[in-house]
């Protein structure tokens, strides 16, 4: 930036810490505004929805329990089998 800009008068002046306090309220007020209006336009799901959703969740999650259980019995075994072959 060249010196004639930074002794500008017109430029603003850096905010004070106690001026950017005194804005937290309007600035709250705004997004707590902002926030009211986003959630009435979100379209929710309905009960139907959530229980199959939920019910894949849970199948979902004891198949990839299942599949890790076998994968790390296999494993172990594998591990076992070449630490006895060095004893």
């Amino acid at each position: 930036m060249p010196a004639k800009e930074l002794n500008d008068s017109k430029a603003p002046e850096p905010k004070g810490w106690l001026e950017s306090v005194k804005e937290w309220p309007a600035i709250t007020k705004s997004y707590v505004g902002e926030l009211q209006l986003e959630m009435k336009r979100v379209t929710w799901p309905n009960r139907k929805q959530v229980e199959s959703t939920t019910a894949i969740v849970i199948l979902t999650v004891f198949a990839f329990a299942a599949y890790f259980k076998v994968v790390d019995s296999v494993l172990f075994q594998a591990i076992s089998s070449v630490q006895n072959a060095f004893k």
